[in-house]
C-alpha cells in the first residue's frame, strides 16, 4: 500500500520531484556540499549605539517613565496616590516596559554580549522582569506595576553593580543630610 502525503511547499514538492530523478542524488549532494563554506553570514543586525549609549538614550528613559508611574507621596500635605488615571498614561507606561523588555534583545546583539555570560544573564533577566512590566501595566494594577518596577530596579543594579558601578549612589557615603 503507498501512502501519499501531500506537500504544501512547493520547494519540498521541487525537492521530491528531483530526488526521484537518476543520477539527482549525487547532483543535490554536490549542490549541498558547494552550499557549505567555512565562513559565517554575517548577522542581518548591527548595533548602532555603544551600550552606554543605549542605556542612556533607551532604557533610563523608559525605566524613569515606568518608576515614575506609581507610587506614593507623603509630605506635610498628606498622603498623595500617584498612579495612570487614562487611556494614555496607562499606554505610556506599557510602552516603557515594552521598551525595557525588548532592550534585553538589544543588550544581546553580539557586539554587546560577545564572551560576556553574566551580561547576557542579565540581558535576559531584563526580557523576563520586562514581560512582567508589560503585564502590570496591561492589567493596569498600579500594585503589580509597583513591584514589577522594584524587579526592574534589581535587575538595573544588579547589572550595574558589575558593568557601571560608578553609576550606583553608595548608600554608606550619604551623609544624615542627604535623602
Amino acid at each position: 500500500m503507498a501512502v501519499t502525503i501531500p506537500f504544501r511547499d512547493r520547494a519540498a514538492q521541487a525537492t521530491l520531484r528531483a530526488m526521484k530523478m537518476p543520477g539527482s542524488i549525487p547532483a543535490l549532494t554536490l549542490l549541498a556540499l558547494l552550499g557549505c563554506t567555512d565562513t559565517p553570514e554575517p548577522p542581518p543586525f548591527a548595533a548602532v549605539a555603544d551600550s552606554r549609549q543605549l542605556m542612556l538614550s533607551v532604557i533610563e528613559p523608559a525605566a524613569e517613565v515606568y518608576w515614575d508611574a506609581v507610587g506614593v507621596i507623603m509630605d506635610e500635605e498628606g498622603t498623595r496616590h500617584i498612579e495612570p488615571r487614562t487611556d494614555e498614561e496607562w499606554e505610556a507606561v506599557e510602552n516603557a516596559a515594552f521598551v525595557l523588555a525588548e532592550s534585553g534583545n538589544l543588550l544581546l546583539l553580539e557586539d554587546r554580549a560577545r564572551g560576556r555570560d553574566h551580561w547576557r544573564t542579565m540581558s535576559h533577566a531584563m526580557i523576563e522582569v520586562g514581560r512582567r512590566a508589560v503585564e502590570a501595566a496591561r492589567a493596569r494594577d498600579p500594585d503589580a506595576v509597583f513591584e514589577a518596577g522594584g524587579d526592574v530596579y534589581l535587575v538595573c543594579t544588579g547589572c550595574h553593580a558589575v558593568y557601571a558601578a560608578e553609576t550606583l549612589r553608595p548608600s554608606y557615603d550619604a551623609g544624615p543630610d542627604v535623602p
